[in-house]
């Protein structure tokens, strides 16, 4: 090979390496691609977030087990207006946080998480890449648990933008303690804390049981928790037609902050 030839081919030729880091919007596409085909894979995690809230809103609605304050008396059309988008809200609460948070910090114990802080990918970009797979995962709840109700006899009102301000922000809120559990937690401890609170909030969180059953002086703390504030800000829309509930996106928006901050903050990668 002559020194021409030699310049040829390490030079900037079309065989050059490249050596760097992919742009970080593609890294977290693709770290976002790989999380929804794992968690759509795990057939824990799709009990959990799919079956769970359907048998719910089937057996709550057609059955009379807990009183629900409807507009007239009987039906299970009736029921099933206040039932759906309290599990709505159990369907983010299930995907957003408790999923996440179980799947995180079992990937944190086997070393996943230490792999991946060695990458490009920051620790912000993971957290990303993490919630855009929460939302594909709620988009699919969503569409299924709509069509149920359908089904069951439910009849919607109210803005469908309000709807979607309020799943997002639950979302951003339930993503932010979800990781903040999971990044701070050893992986058994996240995964009992996270069935505990997703056990008490199905119950105190206004989703089937409504607030108004629950003494005054404990209804006033409840309300504050992002379940209350989801199910009651997507109750308000769909079952009562009201406007914007600005109340409740507002906790959301708190919750959100404090959530995806202190996640930033103290997440750990080991």
């Amino acid at each position: 090979m002559t020194a021409t030839e030699a310049g040829a081919v390490t030079g900037t030729g079309a065989f050059a390496p490249r050596p760097g880091a992919a742009p970080l919007p593609r890294m977290i596409r693709a770290q976002a691609a790989l999380e929804t085909r794992m968690l759509l894979r795990n057939g824990e995690q799709l009990l959990l977030t799919v079956i769970i809230p359907t048998l719910l809103l089937v057996l709550f609605s057609a059955v009379d087990i807990v009183a629900v304050p409807t507009d007239t008396a009987g039906g299970a059309g009736k029921a099933v207006d206040f039932l759906a988008p309290g599990v709505l809200a159990l369907a983010v609460l299930s995907t957003a946080f408790t999923g996440q948070a179980i799947a995180t910090g079992f990937e944190r114990r086997y070393g996943v998480l230490k792999r991946l802080a060695v990458s490009p990918l920051p620790r912000w970009g993971l957290m990303t890449a993490k919630t855009c797979a929460v939302v594909v995962t709620e988009v699919l709840q969503v569409t299924l648990l709509t069509a149920v109700a359908f089904a069951l006899g439910w009849s919607p009102h109210g803005d469908p933008v309000s709807v979607v301000a309020l799943l997002a922000l639950g979302t951003a809120a339930f993503s932010g303690l979800g990781l903040l559990m999971a990044g701070t937690l050893r992986a058994e401890a996240t995964l009992a804390a996270a069935n505990l609170v997703f056990l008490l909030l199905l119950v105190g969180g206004g989703v089937i049981v409504p607030l108004a059953k629950f003494p005054e002086a404990v209804r006033s703390v409840l309300e504050f928790l992002p379940i209350s504030a989801l199910s009651d800000g997507l109750r308000d829309v769909l079952q009562h037609g009201a406007g914007v509930p600005w109340a409740d996106l507002g906790i959301l928006a708190g919750w959100a902050v404090v959530g995806l901050g202190a996640a930033a903050r103290f997440f750990r990668w080991e």
